[in-house]
């Protein structure tokens, strides 16, 4: 697996994404495929994946992100989906164990995609999970800088399971988030964290569990509570480059909610992409989030409990 290095300097963010070469609807494993209608709109709709890639590929540039590509793969339309592929904080990556076997050929094109960042010091360490669980990525372990923990989604694609082993892996809190809706079927669908300590998030999409732990770990002040409509265009599914939040779509409501709090924010089409569920976020995976910095705004966070050691995954 070729993995193409386009680096920027310093602390400039980085992103791992994968171009669409092969991305289609080919199958149905959320509510929001739908092979047929894909087919139906033939070579147009693949055509429209390129052009909207490459447009948000041009906003993250712009924006003062990093990339690295990872090179598409026939017969894994999803690959393009990078932020399923792992967890990664300080240099440390925990490799991705997806629910469905149609996304399962992308387990080793994933593993060897980040031996070879190993390779070239990009990365210190990388793990596997325990046997028999499974963790869809950063889709739905999402690091909360300002909070110094991870917020993970679980019930439909990732084990609650996983979150002991994430917390002795990394060091830091893990919670479990348990989702309600199929249609937000990963925890990034719904919500994503600011660095300035805000939250973006859809409330039906997870139980009233979930509510609670969001409710009690999040002031309200720092709660940007998204209508219906922003949530269907997958407006939680955003990445923040820095002070700019890069989103499909926003509407005018959460637009202004992100400006108060010092966010431009940046609208690139993706509507191709939410044929397959995802859009902004699952096409991207960053790759050097650091708790360090997160520290600025108070204490280092207390390492989880001593546990049973993590094994490395072999590298190649």
């Amino acid at each position: 697996m070729n993995v193409h290095a386009r680096l920027g300097k310093g602390s400039q963010p980085r992103y791992l994404i994968c171009p669409p070469r092969y991305f289609a609807v080919t199958y149905s494993i959320n509510p929001w495929m739908d092979p047929k209608a894909w087919a139906d709109g033939g070579a147009a709709l693949s055509e429209k994946a390129k052009v909207q890639w490459l447009g948000l590929r041009r906003v993250l540039a712009a924006a003062g992100a990093a990339i690295e590509e990872l090179e598409p793969a026939p017969g894994l339309p999803d690959l393009v989906f990078t932020a399923n592929g792992a967890v990664v904080l300080d240099r440390k990556a925990v490799l991705a164990r997806f629910r469905h076997g149609e996304r399962r050929g992308e387990e080793p094109l994933f593993a060897a995609a980040f031996a070879a960042l190993q390779a070239r010091g990009l990365l210190d360490s990388i793990a596997t999970l325990p046997d028999g669980v499974t963790l869809e990525g950063a889709g739905d372990c999402i690091f909360d800088p300002r909070r110094r923990l991870f917020w993970m989604g679980c019930g439909f694609r990732s084990d609650a399971a996983a979150a002991p082993f994430i917390e002795r892996y990394f060091g830091v809190p893990c919670v479990t988030l348990p989702l309600a809706d199929p249609n937000f079927y990963h925890l990034d669908t719904a919500f994503c964290a600011l660095p300035c300590g805000s939250v973006i998030y859809y409330p039906p999409a997870f139980t009233p569990p979930a509510l609670a732990e969001i409710e009690a770990r999040i002031a309200p002040k720092q709660r940007i509570a998204l209508d219906r409509d922003d949530a269907r265009h997958f407006a939680a599914n955003a990445v923040c480059v820095d002070r700019t939040v890069v989103v499909s779509s926003a509407g005018a409501g959460l637009r202004r909610e992100l400006e108060a709090r010092g966010y431009a924010v940046a609208e690139t089409p993706l509507d191709a992409f939410q044929k397959s569920g995802g859009s902004a976020c699952c096409l991207t995976l960053r790759l050097d989030h650091q708790l360090r910095v997160g520290m600025a705004a108070g204490a280092p966070a207390k390492a989880a409990a001593a546990a049973s050691p993590v094994v490395a995954a072999p590298t190649r």
